[in-house]
């Protein structure tokens, strides 16, 4: 075991052939130094060196190790901090393999200090998670297996996923399908990124159409990256309804407006409690808002833009923000946008107040202030102009998601946002599997 992950150490790059002779041990400080050179290398990708070996060779090999050791260390033969240095370089879709390790495993991924220490480290990955059309056609080759999985199992022509991208490396990544017959998210659902009790990371899936049936659908599904699994979560309290705003605040998620099932606007709002897997109702929005948009915004649930029942389309440019602190609605903010702009691609950069859009073919970004203008950062590409998201990521980057027609693939572009220098795009690979529509999607650090 101990030699095994030295040579993980000082190889990260090099794929280990099970049952391949191993290099000779090394030195505890030895291995230290070599951890140290890696983070960097470790840190530039969304797939760490340690990741690559857990599920076919590592466990196996981990377990037996395990099973002849009284399980006091938390890498038998390893000293504590070298231990923590390999654990904290697990790739996310592989935690929920190495919390079945040992007890000790467990504790250590679940505990708060585990997310910090891969921070501090450099090892976090800024990733979108996305609601993606699953694609019918695709070119031959390997990736057709992806597209033809919806057909196979008689799903819905609209069969959609959840999917990561991790924009600074182009990395993408579908997770496991949700349970049952179609395996299909609902249409138009929401999604958003919780941290938890103990900073456990959660995506959480509200309302949306039944994809067969396209009925309004008040379903909840929780995706928890420790055990890499879904799960049902308390249905949302009616009525039911659809093109809701929703955002996480801290640790729930907040919904409001919409619309219900006779086309009525509302101005209703929910919370959702993960940890207690309850809805609490929030006092009435001051106006109906059908299709707003939803934020999180200095610790606050924005609710950007929607129109009443009467108006039909003709979007307001008004706010308004719940603080969770007051259980409270502010006053609502006039002018936030242009009277009549959709406000569907609205994001906020994670930790500030900057909001971006897009408007006539332009990304426009605004800062915090009421007073504040927006202002023109860049011309959209044309191939991502239309059915566009708009995501921010830390650093300055925005990536804008979009095809050049309505049915087209999709194309990913980003750009870092900086003064005093000019903005200018760089295209993301999108592999022909993640070419499908991107119909909602959320950040989240990992």
């Amino acid at each position: 075991m101990y030699r095994f992950l030295c040579f993980l150490c000082s190889a990260p790059n090099t794929p280990y052939k099970y049952g391949a002779p191993l290099p000779p041990l090394a030195a505890h400080k030895s291995i230290s130094t070599q951890l140290s050179r890696t983070t960097n290398q470790a840190s530039s990708s969304s797939d760490s060196f340690l990741a690559q070996f857990i599920p076919v060779q590592c466990c196996s090999v981990m377990s037996s190790c395990f099973a002849a050791s009284a399980m006091s260390d938390l890498i038998p033969g390893l000293p504590e901090e070298v231990a923590r240095e390999c654990l904290i370089r697990v790739g996310f879709d592989q935690l929920p393999a190495v919390r079945r390790i040992s007890r000790q495993w467990k504790e250590e991924v679940e505990s708060p200090d585990y997310g910090r220490l891969r921070r501090a480290e450099g090892l976090a990955r800024p990733v979108l998670a996305m609601v993606q059309a699953q694609p019918e056609r695709v070119e031959p080759g390997p990736a057709q297996k992806h597209a033809s999985a919806s057909a196979a199992n008689g799903g819905p022509a609209n069969n959609y996923r959840m999917v990561l991208l991790d924009p600074l490396e182009g990395r993408w990544a579908p997770l496991p399908v949700l349970p049952g017959p179609t395996g299909s998210l609902p249409l138009f659902c929401q999604v958003a990124a919780v941290d938890g009790a103990q900073g456990r990371k959660r995506l959480v899936v509200v309302g949306g159409w039944d994809p067969e049936s396209w009925a309004p659908t008040d379903s909840v599904y929780v995706y928890d990256f420790l055990t890499g699994a879904w799960r049902r979560g308390a249905p949302m309290p009616g009525p039911r309804r659809s093109f809701f705003a929703t955002a996480a605040v801290g640790g729930a998620v907040y919904v409001a407006g919409g619309h219900d099932e006779e086309k009525n606007a509302l101005r209703s709002a929910l919370a959702y409690d993960l940890d207690a897997d309850a809805w609490a109702a929030l006092p009435d929005m001051a106006e109906e808002r059908d299709e707003p948009r939803g934020l999180c915004v200095g610790g606050r649930f924005l609710v950007v833009g929607g129109y009443p029942t009467q108006a039909q389309g003709r979007f307001a440019g008004s706010a308004e923000a719940f603080d969770p602190a007051t259980a409270a609605w502010a006053t609502v903010q006039e002018g936030l946008l242009e009277d009549g702009a959709c406000p569907r691609t609205c994001c906020v950069a994670p930790g500030a107040e900057r909001m971006y859009m897009l408007r006539d073919g332009n990304l426009v970004a605004r800062d915090g202030g009421a007073s504040a203008g927006w202002r023109t950062v860049a011309s959209v590409p044309e191939d991502a102009r239309t059915a566009s998201t708009v995501s921010a990521i830390p650093g300055g980057r925005v990536v804008v998601i979009g095809s050049g027609c309505h049915g087209g693939d999709q194309t990913v572009y980003m750009l870092r946002d900086e003064a005093g220098k000019a903005a200018s795009w760089a295209r993301a690979p999108a592999p022909p599997e993640f070419s499908g529509h991107v119909q909602a999607a959320c950040f989240l650090e990992i």
